[in-house]
């Protein structure tokens, strides 16, 4: 009784269209084909696996989903340049060695990544929007034969809304297709669109989703006293006193201790002054305090090719490349280096050298603490050496050289 009942109600219910099953492959190919040729469009294949061909068999035409994608990739790719070209080149140009503010291969990898999300972003959305999805619900399983479609069923189902639909004609041409019983489909009268539940689900976890935005776009757009707040402490966070605040601990109310009387960092001391200053007295040292060896002039080389040369030069004429390039882009607060063959610089004695490299003068920098003493007097050696270079007379060639060569 309740069976009949189900039967009257499902008659009952609007149509929705005719299912039919199929045995294998080449027999639902071959009613597709049928189907498509009757003039049918409004009709689906259900198999348990992809059939290679059918969209032919159905004369469905070609996706616009590349097309979709090819455009959004291409958005994607314009929009990458374009910020990246205004952020460097127009809203914040910043110069760097005279590099160029904009130039297509330092943008690549970001325009590369922007295009490959705007691409998937295309395939995945106009996926789902092309094939009409999510659709929650479909008259179809309310067959129990239909079951088998994701196992070894096979089925093509016309829907009613086809302009070719006529419910005997339709049945018939199905009927004589396949040797299973074709099957009418009544509406089951639940909607196929989300549920109301799923989409106030999705509303609120969207709005949810704007929180952190909107603290962030809030915080941006206020002063506050209060730190920001620190997720990850890194140990940023542990009790310490900072410099220049008061501290009760010490006598002297002070956080930041000063260095005991005596005090010399570790590879620091210097116990003969006139080595470390280059000076004896007010005077600067006319003779080097070390020994000057080939090791010595080595070492002095290398140094000095780290360094001088950058501004300087190899040679020392004041001719590096930091120099060349200041004097092409014409900074007007460039100072170019001297020359370590002018007679100024080849007069002064060698102790003066040694101050210069370790306290800097004028526009050049000290880099008394990015070598140690014995290096500075390593690279004054070679300075003194590659003046003497450019300005040797044949009284210093060696005798024995000389004679070689049959000079007197």
């Amino acid at each position: 009784m309740a069976e009949s009942v189900a039967i009257q109600n499902a008659s009952e219910r609007p149509l929705h269209g005719v299912l039919a099953e199929f045995d294998d492959v080449d027999s639902i190919s071959a009613a597709a084909r049928e189907v498509r040729d009757a003039g049918y469009t409004r009709f689906d294949v259900y198999s348990p696996f992809p059939i290679h061909g059918i969209e032919r068999h159905m004369g469905l035409r070609p996706t616009k989903l590349p097309w979709i994608v090819l455009v959004c990739g291409l958005s994607g790719t314009s929009l990458a340049l374009f910020f990246q070209w205004w952020t460097n080149a127009v809203d914040y140009p910043f110069k760097i060695s005279g590099k160029p503010l904009f130039g297509i291969p330092a943008n690549i990898p970001v325009t590369f990544e922007f295009t490959v999300l705007l691409s998937a972003f295309a395939a995945f959305f106009g996926m789902l929007i092309l094939n009409r999805l999510p659709e929650h619900h479909r008259p179809v399983f309310e067959s129990s034969r239909f079951r088998r479609a994701t196992d070894d069923g096979f089925f093509l189902a016309i829907e009613a809304d086809d302009p070719q639909f006529d419910a005997a004609k339709t049945r018939a041409l199905l009927q004589k297709l396949s040797r299973h019983p074709v099957e009418l489909c009544h509406d089951s009268g639940q909607s196929a669109a989300m549920p109301v539940w799923i989409r106030s689900a999705l509303v609120a976890v969207g709005a949810l989703a704007l929180l952190p935005l909107a603290a962030v776009v809030w915080a941006r757009a206020s002063d506050t006293t209060r730190p920001p707040i620190h997720i990850v402490q890194d140990m940023d966070s542990q009790q310490r006193f900072r410099a220049q605040v008061a501290n009760q601990v010490f006598a002297d109310g002070r956080a930041m201790r000063p260095d005991p009387a005596g005090t010399v960092a570790w590879g620091e001391l210097r116990t003969d002054a006139t080595l470390a200053s280059g000076k004896r007295g007010d005077a600067f040292l006319e003779t080097f305090p070390v020994p000057v060896t080939d090791a010595v002039i080595a070492r002095g080389r290398e140094r000095f090719a780290v360094y001088c040369t950058p501004c300087h030069g190899q040679s020392g004429y004041g001719d590096g490349l930091v120099a060349l390039r200041a004097a092409e882009l014409q900074e007007q607060n460039w100072v170019q280096p001297s020359s370590l063959h002018d007679p100024l610089v080849r007069a002064r004695p060698v102790g003066q050298i040694f101050d210069t490299i370790r306290n800097g003068v004028r526009t050049m920098p000290a880099y008394g603490r990015q070598m140690s003493v014995e290096d500075s007097w390593a690279i004054t050696a070679y300075v003194r050496a590659l003046q003497r270079s450019q300005n040797a007379t044949i009284d210093d060639v060696p005798a024995a050289e000389r004679a070689k060569l049959g000079v007197q």
